[in-house]
């Protein structure tokens, strides 16, 4: 028989979390094998303006985000993250971006214009430019829940281009991650495709070794629904995201 005394010993020697079993980068907290740092633009870009993230929780726990490699291709303090389902909230930092004259809010509201009007206004001007970091539901709940995001300046982006994000399901054609939405932002409103090309290297980079090692190529759900190859019924949250992307690429 085994003496209590004992087995409470062997419990309690027992760690509480699992080992790491692999060696993770210390900047992009990907394993080290995967890790995609080597393709992060060095040194780190400094656009005028800044990226403002309005993260939902969830994002923090998928695997693959993309929040991490604009922070890390960006300047110190030119990407800025806020945690959270409703904003503001306890930054202090953020209720003054917020209220701040020359912040804008990356979002396709009715009344939100085409980003290329501020570019052709704008001369040397700076920006805080607000992106809700989450997927489109996640995205509007804390756009309905936030009263302040209505009253500051919303823009929209009006780009034909398909996301490098080849791994990840996008609901329709034209829908970008948060890394391709702000790259493409920031490369109109510094007039400079260098924030295009070298803050998407990372996200290429990580696709390319996903795709060598087992993963798929998805195309968006749009995509599949026009060729007839979606599997699924199209239920009324999907069938509106699809109408308010078509309204965006129509107006």
């Amino acid at each position: 028989m085994y003496d209590e005394t004992e087995v409470l010993a062997d419990l309690a020697s027992i760690p509480a979390d699992p080992p790491n079993m692999r060696d993770i980068c210390s900047q992009c907290c990907r394993p080290a094998t995967v890790c995609y740092c080597s393709s992060v633009p060095n040194p780190p870009l400094c656009p005028k303006s800044r990226i403002v993230l309005l993260q939902h929780p969830a994002e923090e726990k998928r695997c693959l985000r993309t929040a991490t490699m604009l922070q890390l291709g960006l300047e110190n303090g030119k990407c800025l993250v806020f945690k959270g389902k409703r904003f503001p909230g306890r930054y202090d930092q953020l209720n003054d971006i917020l209220s701040a004259p020359n912040t804008l809010l990356l979002y396709p509201s009715p009344s939100a214009i085409d980003i290329n009007e501020v570019a052709i206004e704008s001369d040397n001007n700076s920006y805080n430019i607000v992106i809700i970091d989450g997927t489109w539901p996640q995205a509007k709940a804390i756009y309905t829940s936030s009263p302040m995001l209505h009253s500051i300046r919303q823009i929209k982006l009006l780009v034909n281009a398909t996301s490098s994000y080849i791994i990840r399901t996008q609901p329709a054609d034209g829908c970008l991650s948060t890394l391709e939405t702000a790259a493409q932002t920031l490369a109109i409103l510094e007039r400079n495709e260098i924030y295009k090309e070298k803050l998407l290297e990372p996200l290429t980079m990580m696709c390319e070794f996903q795709l060598q090692n087992g993963a798929v190529s998805h195309q968006s759900k749009e995509f599949r629904i026009k060729n007839n190859s979606y599997p699924k019924l199209i239920g009324k949250r999907l069938n509106k995201v699809l109408k308010n992307a078509e309204n965006m690429r129509n107006s």
